[in-house]
């Protein structure tokens, strides 16, 4: 059965006009040239074109981008356009056309689209966040491992709410605190934790790293994916990046650890003794943010690899009381309380008395 989207394809006359009516602007690839607008009937002649357009412009993926486009906009997966031909009406082609017309400017796809999966989640994304990679899916699992029963944990730098998210989908028993710097970063985030349902278990503060904390260990566990391009390497980064994504999200500095080692050195104000620090970081990294870890008070730093086999993740231990992770961990009698703030996003002054009133 056929809906007004889309549908198995009848008429091979029925997309004759999708791209070459009069009312359609001219297509433009990322060096400016006119594309020619014609095709063939339904989706695949939709998607032949499209990977010429974008392949044109330089793309990596041209096949992948075309076929996202399309689907997005016929409610549809990937597979089933790859498996059937479908009608596909005059509207949705001209939608699929100003797409195109984007990505051939080296607009990143999911700024097109408006979302991203990460963990298994659909994410809101904005030009106000840095998109989610997949490597960073690693970056969560270690800090899933290193999270105890009915712990707490910030993520620093939230962005688009990614790692918090995916922390507290993967375990209700815990909370977890997300700070930006960035206001309209942390209005992406909100969206997320709201869409999600997680507005109870996930606090969103503004701060700059724990400008909002006290001098107290306060969480069990600090995740962080910080800026950590080398400032002489952002201009080098494909279009998609250093023209759409936030540059603050990008840049650590000369070396590249200049958020990494800050974030290292005010860490043991806010974490527990025996809690984790987990980051990303740059493969040329290791060493200098092992130094910094080893002279804050941490020790067990440990490096890890992503799934493509590059150094892409540091952690280390503050020493001190350890802690038990995936079990029974009441904490002592002189351990630090734990962060149970409600959720909500507050400035400084109201994440301190969200913690004091915890």
């Amino acid at each position: 059965m056929s809906s007004p989207l889309f549908g198995r394809r009848r008429r091979a006359s029925a997309s004759v006009e999708l791209f070459g009516s009069p009312s359609a602007a001219p297509l433009t690839t990322g060096a400016g040239a006119a594309a020619p607008l014609t095709t063939g009937a339904g989706t695949r002649g939709l998607l032949a074109h499209a990977r010429t357009v974008l392949d044109a412009a330089g793309l990596p993926a041209p096949a992948a981008d075309a076929e996202w486009l399309l689907a997005d906009l016929l409610g549809c997966d990937r597979l089933r356009l790859q498996l059937d031909d479908l009608e596909v009406s005059a509207a949705v082609a001209e939608a699929y056309r100003r797409r195109l017309d984007r990505r051939a400017r080296h607009e990143p796809r999911q700024h097109i689209l408006g979302w991203e999966e990460f963990c298994g989640l659909r994410l809101r994304v904005s030009p106000d966040v840095l998109i989610p990679r997949q490597e960073t899916e690693g970056l969560v699992a270690w800090a899933l491992e290193r999270l105890p029963t009915d712990g707490s944990a910030w993520d620093v730098g939230t962005g688009s709410g990614g790692i918090a998210c995916a922390l507290a989908t993967t375990r209700p028993d815990c909370r977890v605190v997300a700070s930006d710097r960035s206001t309209r970063a942390l209005a992406t985030a909100a969206e997320n934790v709201r869409g999600l349902g997680l507005a109870a278990r996930v606090h969103l503060v503004a701060a700059d790293l724990f400008e909002c904390a006290g001098h107290d260990g306060l969480v069990d566990l600090i995740v962080a994916n910080p800026p950590y391009i080398p400032a002489s390497v952002v201009e080098t980064l494909p279009r998609e990046v250093r023209e759409w994504e936030p540059i603050e999200a990008l840049d650590g500095g000369p070396a590249g650890t200049a958020v990494a080692t800050r974030l290292i050195m005010e860490a043991p104000r806010v974490l527990r003794p025996g809690g984790w620090l987990v980051m990303e970081m740059g493969e040329s990294q290791a060493s200098p943010l092992t130094g910094c870890f080893l002279a804050s008070g941490f020790t067990e730093v440990t490096v890890r690899k992503d799934l493509a086999g590059r150094v892409r993740y540091i952690g280390a231990r503050l020493t001190g009381l350890s802690i038990q992770v995936g079990g029974s961990d009441a904490a002592p009698p002189d351990a630090p309380q734990r962060l149970t703030a409600p959720a909500e996003m507050t400035s400084c002054a109201g994440a301190a008395r969200a913690r004091t009133a915890a």
